[in-house]
């Protein structure tokens, strides 16, 4: 979310934070995925975008077999170079996301898809998660190769079968166009800034629900 933006409402975010710690957007057990993407390679790369980067990329920090999240951008026209406050205004075609590196002997790209969805992002907001409102802030899957190609589309189609939501599944497999990385400050936001209003109302529930629901894919120190 713009750090700017976001001091209009801190106000109002501490005092929810402080009467209500544990609310945030609501928590499903998604199903174990029908179908899985097979490894290509030692260590895999997978893109997500599921509204503001910080909660994103501090729940799968903590998934054992992360070996590193980047908070940065994605979605936007091949070869544009972008910053945090030009995709801020909605209009660039990229949205906050992640890239996830991690050891599929270890977590599966499904696993990944399974977690995102239970307790990260609501597949059923168009354009917005939470308080954040704008295509910079969708939800959206951006498969690295055809395996992860083929899992992300079957997921989506199994999600919406699902009747979890009440709700469609609005969430797209988008073309990957390229990655940037956000600027530092905004890297491990989550375990430098534990006490942030935002981080205490909208990103420390999903945590807590990821730990909660998941314990055997939980670890306690994040990764890099």
């Amino acid at each position: 979310m713009r750090v700017r933006s976001k001091r209009l409402i801190l106000a109002a975010v501490a005092a929810l934070a402080v009467a209500a710690p544990a609310c945030a957007e609501r928590v499903v057990q998604a199903p174990v995925p029908q179908v899985d993407a097979a490894p290509t390679r030692k260590l895999e790369t997978a893109i997500f975008a599921g509204g503001c980067y910080w909660g994103v990329e501090g729940v799968f920090s903590h998934i054992k077999g992360v070996h590193l999240v980047v908070s940065g951008f994605a979605g936007g026209p091949k070869g544009k170079r972008v910053d945090y406050e030009t995709v801020s205004g909605g209009d660039t075609g990229f949205a906050e996301s992640v890239r996830v590196t991690y050891d599929p002997k270890q977590v599966s790209y499904g696993t990944l898809l399974r977690v995102f969805f239970s307790v990260i992002a609501d597949p059923t907001t168009l354009n917005y998660q939470g308080p954040d409102h704008g295509t910079q802030y969708r939800s959206a899957l951006f498969p690295l190769n055809a395996e992860q190609d083929k899992a992300a589309r079957a997921y989506l189609a199994q999600l919406d079968k699902a009747g979890l939501w009440r709700d469609p599944v609005v969430t797209k497999v988008e073309r990957f166009t390229g990655f940037q990385n956000a600027g530092e400050d905004h890297q491990d936001f989550m375990r430098k800034n534990p006490r942030h209003p935002y981080i205490m109302r909208w990103d420390a529930p999903k945590l807590a629900a990821f730990k909660a629901m998941y314990p055997a894919l939980y670890r306690d120190r994040p990764s890099a």
